[in-house]
């Protein structure tokens, strides 16, 4: 019967890394070779991510240095960074791309911050979920008879625990990230 709690815990785990990598890829005042994850570059004509193209290095706190593998993909590469959503201006100089990240302005900040809350938000909605479903199996294990009353009880405390503990998580990692992001 505690198939149901092994279940629900790696929900519950899959849950919180999805949600450290939605905040990897959420822009801070720091560079981050996580922020170009998302970005697929037209490579021969198929979608292909940047990472998988190119080199990505960090040299210094508000720079990236891009380099492609192949010299043809500069101008794509260029016009990937430039059509995503983190609001970048790449200077091409025939080898490689760098990027300068300026910092962000005050409100920009308070702007994320309030994204990476209702980042958080929503995963925890969804652990609350996975225990909704795990506590309906439960009663459902009870009332068909395979557990008892006194294990139903214990199963849906332990559930609830684990719940807790994962709700605690998500609100430490979105504490750390809104502190990240409103750091100047």
């Amino acid at each position: 019967m505690h198939t149901v709690l092994e279940t629900c815990e790696t929900k519950m785990k899959k849950s919180v890394v999805a949600l450290t990598n939605e905040y990897g890829a959420l822009r801070t005042g720091r560079a981050s070779a996580a922020l170009f994850d998302k970005i697929k570059v037209d490579y021969y004509g198929q979608e292909t991510p940047l990472s998988q193209v190119a080199s990505i290095s960090i040299p210094e706190a508000r720079l990236v240095v891009i380099q492609p593998w192949d010299k043809t993909l500069l101008a794509p590469i260029e016009r990937a960074i430039l059509k995503s959503e983190l609001s970048l201006n790449p200077n091409n100089d025939g080898k490689l791309l760098r990027i300068n990240f300026p910092p962000l302005t005050e409100e920009r900040r308070k702007e994320l911050a309030k994204n990476a809350k209702a980042i958080a938000e929503q995963s925890k909605i969804a652990i609350r979920n996975i225990r909704r479903d795990a506590i309906d199996e439960i009663k459902k294990l009870q009332k068909s008879g395979d557990i008892s009353e006194d294990e139903q009880k214990d199963l849906e405390t332990k559930t609830q625990n684990l719940t807790d503990s994962y709700v605690a998580q998500i609100s430490d990692l979105a504490t750390e990230k809104e502190k990240e992001i409103l750091e100047i």
